[in-house]
Formats: C-alpha cells, structure tokens, sequence
C-alpha cells in the first residue's frame, strides 16, 4: 500500500523544513566564537597556543567527523543520524557554558562533530528527498549556511552585551534543538515506512514521466549491492571531488584568516581590513543561491570551474602586484570563493548515481577536503613568519591554484562516481562456466 498523495506533499513539506532549519545550524557554533575571543581568553586564561587551538579544532573536527557520517546513516539511518547530529550539536553549544576550560573544548568538539555530520547529509537528503530540484535545493543550502555563518557571527558581540558570553553562546542551543524536533519525527517515519518513491518524484511540481520500471532480478540487486560495497577510495573521479573541494576550502579560509592583516598592512585601517572580510562573505551569499542551480542545468560544468578559478588567479595576482587596490581584489575573491564551494558541493550530487553515493562521496570529499584546508592558513603563517612578508605566501596560494584548476575539471567531467568493487578473490580461469544450453530441451519449449 502506497502513500497518498497528500501524506507524500506533507512528508516533502516536512523534509524541506528539516533541511532549513538543518542548515541554518551548520555554521553559527563556529562564526560565534571569534567575536568573543577575547572576553573567553580573559575569562579562562586561555594562552596564545590554547586561543590557536581553540579556533583550528572546528576545522579538524570538521574532518574527522565527516568520514564517520556516512557509516552512521548506513547503520541507523539518513534521518536518525541528523537527528543525533542536532542534539549533539545542542549538547555541545550548551557544555560550552559551564565554567570550566575543558569544558569549552569539549563542547566545541562535540558541536563541531554534530555539524560535520549534517554537512555531509544535506547532499544526500536532496538527492533522495528531491532529485528534481538538485541545484535550487542546494543553492538553498549553499545560502543558508552563509546565513547562519554571518548571523552567528553577527550576533555574537549584540548577545554578550545583554547576558554575557555564555548566554552568546548558549543561544544557539535553541535553532539545533527545534531542527532536532523536527527531525525526530522523520526519523520514526523513516523506520516503520516501506520503500516508496522520494517524495518530490511525485509532487505536482515534479516532472511527469513514465512508471517506474519493475523491481529488479536477484541478479541485478545482488550486481549493485556489490557495487555499493566498493570503495571509492579506487575511483580517480572521487579523488577529483576531493581534491577541488579541499582547495576551494583552502583558499577560503586562508584568505580570511590572513586578508585583514595583509591589508592593514598595506595601509587600511583596522576596521576598514576587517570589514573586508565580511564583504567577501555577503557576496557569497546570493551567489551561493545562483552558482548551483546554473551548474545543475549545465551538462559540462568545467566553463563555470574554468572561470572561477581564473578570477581567484586574477586576485591573487593583483594583490601581489597592486594591493593597494584592495577593494578591486576584494570583490574578486568574493566572487571566486562564493562561487567555488557551492560547485564543489553541487558536484557531490551530479556526480553521483544515487543517494547512497551521494552520502559517501560528500562524507569522502568534506573529510579529506576540510583535513586539506586546515593546512593552509597555518602554513601561510609560517611562511609570513619565516620570511617576514606576504609575498611568499601568496605565491604559495598562486601555486595551489594549478592541481585546483586540474581536479576541478577532472571533477566537472560528465559522469558518474562508481565504487570498485574489490578484485575476485580466486583467478578468471577458476570461475564456474556457464551451463550449457540443451537444445532438446528448447525444441521441446517451442513445440509447447
């Protein structure tokens, strides 16, 4: 018995809630805490190491976290393990108050984990949930995500002055638990309902198209659960995903850690260095929106990875030749870095055949790729330090920029990741023939 149409909208209009709320909480645990710095170093008498450690463990946690997230959702469930994600998350932004030093490590491990968890999830719940609307759902999330990043951080200094730090940070506990809420319910759907169809391939807004096939012979499902058991760790195009996701990151997070003291260094004020920074986040924004549903109508996404890294290029290039300028080269890595990640994660979708694909390469991708960026703004520092200015360091990015040009149109390529599967365990020679036909026995088929 199947689900009637309006239980299949409602369970859609559900779905699309979750992953609102879901994505709004992926950011806000980290954006806040770099306002408060100083008032949690004085509160703690955290050092300067500890303070390093403190802003570097959400990255790395980030890339620990997302190999285990696909593992999980295989073994309870996609919805179950955002539901556990969020009250993880909800747990750790709330241990984060308590008065304690280990106390506030520990929590931001445990939000960062939970967050690692959804990212990884949110591709998949759009390619099973709503396969038809890939790129609109994933600019969606691109532009929730800055949303949630940018109110975070926005927040953070307003909420300290009414309560404290520890009410500025508590208060994100409220947005994780009610997306937990929401989630809580699809997960129990998802445990007693039987297979059906994904729940935007019947919608009214769905493409008509003609039934479905008939389920597949024991031999087929026997061919792809073998396939579903392979590694990707085999597959040269997932490696490609990796590797653009994990420069894309890369020269994000270098560039915003270290772009308000190269300009102040060039002449710009403190404040005006800092405001940089938070224009190349607004810019990312609407493009977050706009970049994945054009790469998801494109058949060939290498022009759009062509073009953004070419600008991140031109960037890098001007702020070594010309940074005075700064505003100039500001609104390019707005525009480069608001552009690359949202197609590394819309390329998580169209590269893979299915949802089980999907949660595996994001799971792939988000950890090797956030475990590749966490390298770059400390070796960038220690490069500043070693030669006392900014120009090795930006080389270095300029450099960087080539395997990204490779891997992402390696990555962009028409086609499909596929687990390989692993070698037969016997030689070719040893496999049992094929039995032979009888052609009596056919002779007596036709005459019946």
């Amino acid at each position: 018995m199947t689900s009637s149409p309006r239980t299949t909208r409602s369970a859609a209009i559900w779905t699309l809630a979750g992953l609102i709320l879901l994505t709004l909480n992926l950011r806000a645990a980290i954006t806040g805490v770099p306002p408060l710095l100083g008032e949690l170093q004085d509160t703690f008498g955290l050092t300067g190491v500890e303070v390093s450690v403190l802003t570097t463990l959400p990255e790395l946690c980030l890339g620990v976290f997302s190999a285990l997230a696909p593992l999980l959702a295989r073994r309870i469930g996609t919805e179950a393990a955002i539901t556990v994600a969020l009250v993880v998350i909800t747990a750790g932004l709330l241990l984060r108050v308590v008065p304690a030093e280990t106390a506030l490590f520990a929590g931001t491990v445990l939000a960062a984990a939970g967050m690692a968890t959804g990212n990884v999830l949110v591709p998949a719940v759009i390619k099973r949930g709503f396969p038809h609307r890939v790129g609109t759902l994933t600019g969606l999330s691109m532009m929730l995500l800055s949303v949630g990043g940018a109110a975070g951080a926005g927040l953070a200094v307003p909420l300290d002055h009414l309560g404290g730090w520890r009410p500025a940070l508590a208060a994100w506990a409220v947005p994780a638990l009610v997306a937990a809420l929401v989630w809580g319910p699809l997960a129990l759907r998802a445990r007693t309902r039987r297979p059906e169809r994904p729940a935007a391939d019947i919608s009214p807004s769905a493409p008509a198209g003609p039934p479905r096939a008939p389920a597949d012979t024991a031999a087929e499902t026997a061919a792809r659960a073998a396939a579903g058991q392979g590694s990707l760790l085999r597959s040269p195009l997932a490696w490609a995903v990796m590797v653009f996701m994990g420069m894309t990151s890369l020269m994000f997070y270098t560039l915003t850690a270290w772009l308000p003291e190269i300009m102040h260094d060039h002449g710009f004020t403190p404040a005006t260095a800092g405001l940089m920074n938070s224009v190349i986040i607004v810019i990312g924004i609407p493009l977050g929106f706009v970049v994945p549903v054009v790469a998801a109508r494109m058949r060939d996404q290498r022009p759009l990875v062509l073009g953004v890294v070419a600008l991140m290029a031109v960037g890098l290039g001007g702020l070594l030749l010309a940074p005075r300028a700064g505003w100039v080269w500001i609104a390019v890595f707005g525009v480069a870095t608001g552009s690359a990640f949202p197609i590394a994660l819309t390329l998580l979708n169209l590269r893979s055949p299915d949802a089980a694909v999907t949660a595996r390469l994001s799971g792939m991708a988000q950890s090797g790729g956030y475990l590749l960026a966490a390298t770059g703004p400390l070796t960038f520092g220690v490069l500043r330090s070693t030669t006392g200015g900014w120009e090795a360091s930006i080389w270095l990015l300029l450099l960087l920029v080539v395997p990204e040009l490779v891997c992402g149109l390696l990555a962009a390529r028409p086609g499909f990741v596929r687990p390989v599967p692993p070698p037969p365990d016997g030689p070719e020679e040893s496999r049992p023939e094929p039995a032979p036909v009888s052609v009596r026995s056919t002779e007596s088929d036709r005459a019946r």
